[in-house]
């Protein structure tokens, strides 16, 4: 699935991609793509990061935060090594930058698919997340997020039960270079659990002493 807001260019790959034996199938927009997902998941998705309702980003935390495993291939104009950084801390398999080349973009699709394991999707419990509120839901109770404490509630859903380590947490919340002191991360994360608190049904954030945080 290509999910590219640019029609023309958005064609272009489709019909490139059904010429080398694809299945492929296209959106405009991060929430076209999440209301996609049922029964039948892509096997790779091509996301661009400059949605116009959301950043690709945040829509791949988001799947991830649902258990989805599906590779993902960002496309972006964008080449700076920041820009690299945070699209693999949010989920991302493989970045190309545009303009590029269409038979690399096909080899590394086939490359992902090789290294592509399992897809099942695993339980977060009651809470779901959406990227383009920027928000978490409990039911349908609203739980307003800033961008930071999305990033780190998603690193967190996405790996339920498993301790995610301070460091790389950090990685995940803030640009790469950002300076964040040491309490910064503890202050965040006792944000969040006071946001979750009320919600009987949601999920906790639990100290994992001497490695970080997990969400259980």
């Amino acid at each position: 699935m290509v999910v590219e807001d640019d029609a023309d260019l958005r064609g272009v790959l489709l019909r490139g991609l059904r010429e080398e034996g694809f299945e492929a199938t296209g959106v405009g927009t991060g929430a076209q793509l999440l209301a996609s997902f049922g029964a039948e998941q892509p096997g790779v998705l091509i996301v661009d990061i400059g949605l116009p309702d959301a950043d690709g980003r945040d829509v791949c935390q988001a799947l991830r935060a649902q258990g989805v495993r599906t590779p993902v291939l960002f496309l972006s104009a964008r080449d700076a090594l920041t820009d690299r950084v945070t699209s693999f801390s949010a989920g991302g398999d493989d970045y190309v930058t545009k303009p590029f080349a269409f038979a690399e973009l096909v080899a590394r699709l086939h490359a992902l698919l090789r290294r592509a394991g399992e897809t099942g999707v695993v339980s977060s419990g009651a809470l779901r997340l959406d990227p383009m509120a920027h928000a978490a839901f409990v039911g349908d109770a609203k739980i307003p997020l800033t961008p930071t404490e999305f990033r780190l509630l998603a690193k967190l859903i996405s790996v339920p039960g498993q301790a995610v380590r301070r460091r790389e947490l950090v990685q995940t919340g803030w640009p790469l270079g950002a300076r964040v002191r040491d309490n910064t991360l503890d202050a965040y994360v006792a944000r969040l659990r006071r946001k979750l608190a009320p919600h009987e049904s949601a999920p906790r954030i639990v100290t994992v002493h001497g490695v970080g945080y997990a969400i259980e």
